[in-house]
């Protein structure tokens, strides 16, 4: 596996780019993976009696989603009742087994042919995706990411999972903003590839664009 020296860039600090090195841009769930990878997640960590119980408890969320389409604010109520109370450090260990159990059955092996062919070509990979940073970040190491933004958890002061996220879910135009706000306000894609309409916006500024191209499966 590879170390967790991964560039992981925020909307404060750019990454350093090499002259002329292309950008390219990946969506995670669904294009990397096979299926969403945050609920397979929260139910690998509290098993199939808990997710149930909680799918039961998240009766009203769902109901509110089948109006208004808030993915982020359902997101936030599954958070909460799944993930809230849990220690920066116990989160950051849990990713890392779910990655590596994982990972053999969930990664697509044409994806990870063409995130390869990029990474020796020389270009910055970052994966740009709805999902948590901290779940994600696991993955993106081990596929050693030169970046990674994703929709970031809020910790208490006693550095616990509120259930909350610290910025707007990171789909559609705010992976747009988000891919700016780190690499420049004038940035092209050399490519991008995503699997839903939450990455249109996204496949809008690469010069390749690739929806759904990924149909490999482990």
């Amino acid at each position: 596996m590879h170390d967790m020296g991964m560039t992981a860039p925020s909307r404060q600090t750019a990454p350093a780019l090499s002259p002329g090195q292309p950008v390219v841009a990946f969506d995670f769930d669904g294009t990397l993976t096979i299926r969403d990878s945050y609920n397979a997640f929260l139910k690998w960590r509290v098993g199939p009696g808990g997710w149930a119980l909680g799918l039961v408890k998240l009766a009203p969320a769902l109901a509110g989603y089948a109006g208004d389409r808030d993915r982020g604010r359902l997101k936030a109520a599954a958070t909460r009742e799944f993930l809230a109370g849990v220690t920066r450090s116990e989160l950051a260990e849990l990713a890392t087994r779910f990655a590596d159990e994982v990972w053999p059955r969930f990664m697509r092996p044409d994806a990870l042919k063409v995130w390869n062919d990029w990474g020796a070509r020389g270009a910055h990979r970052v994966i740009v995706t709805a999902s948590p940073e901290e779940t994600v970040a696991p993955f993106a190491a081990r596929l050693g990411a030169e970046g990674l933004l994703g929709t970031p958890l809020t910790f208490g002061s006693d550095d616990r999972v509120t259930g909350d996220f610290s910025g707007p879910n990171c789909r559609a135009e705010e992976k747009v903003r988000r891919l700016r706000a780190a690499y420049g306000e004038d940035l092209t894609l050399a490519a991008a590839y995503g699997d839903t309409s939450g990455d249109t916006e996204m496949l809008a500024i690469a010069g390749e664009a690739g929806f759904r191209v990924f149909k490999g499966r482990p």
